[in-house]
């Protein structure tokens, strides 16, 4: 894949051939003759990518690529985060609030940004937060202050990657982060996800797969993990 064009190196037989060529398609590809590709109107490995985690053709169903995380993987967050009271905690993308409320009900502080205006207004209207930030994440200052961070960050062109480690920055030396990711963390062998496995080594982190089809109530059947990291010095 180079931009928005994929090309087929080896020589497939006329049934896989045909076979793939209905998923490019019904994935947006239009085969070009000039180019010898199949061109997407955008990233190409960003719409392969989406169906390689999750074994078919999934369309954004907006433009944040907001998925609610399910109880089940909120309760395994917790489990791993040992959240106790009156510990600072960040949610950079709290969504609806389903793993800001958590944290909460365990006694932490928490702070929430979020950049969706209906969540945002919710979260708001709940008054049960430290604060509630309607921003880009990506776009705050860091200030190592949290004991914890939990999130569940947008997975499109790797955005996950991208917002867990700015998020690092955000933590306490003897901090810990949990985040759910796309299952790609744990198999892409580019140079952002390689450095990003190396850094989850070298904390003594780990990386955790959750069950298939763990966010089918929120709409996808996207893979995902959690991955744990502590903090730096």
């Amino acid at each position: 894949m180079n931009g928005n064009a994929l090309k087929i190196d080896e020589q497939l037989d006329r049934n896989m051939y045909q076979r793939t060529n209905k998923v490019l398609e019904a994935a947006g590809g239009k085969w070009n003759r000039k180019a010898q590709a199949h061109l997407f109107d955008d990233d190409a490995f960003t719409r392969i990518d989406q169906i390689i985690l999750t074994g078919q053709v999934e369309v954004p169903k907006d433009e944040f690529n907001f998925f609610p995380t399910p109880p089940a993987v909120v309760g395994r967050l917790m489990e791993i985060a040992g959240i106790r009271p009156g510990m600072m905690v960040l949610e950079p993308e709290a969504g609806r609030g389903d793993i800001a409320f958590a944290c909460v009900d365990a006694g932490a502080v928490v702070d929430c940004y979020e950049l969706m205006q209906a969540n945002f207004d919710f979260l708001v209207s709940s008054g049960r937060f430290n604060s509630v930030h309607h921003m880009d994440f990506l776009a705050v200052e860091p200030m190592p202050i949290y004991d914890r961070i939990t999130m569940n960050p947008p997975f499109l062109k790797q955005a996950d990657i991208k917002h867990v480690q700015h998020a690092l920055r955000f933590l306490k030396p003897d901090g810990l982060l949990t985040s759910v990711m796309s299952a790609g963390v744990s198999f892409r062998d580019n140079k952002l996800t390689q450095d990003f496995r190396d850094l989850i080594r070298a904390r003594g982190g780990d990386i955790e797969a959750l069950p298939e089809g763990a966010f089918k109530a929120s709409g996808t059947m996207v893979n995902t993990l959690i991955a744990t990291i502590p903090g730096g010095a």
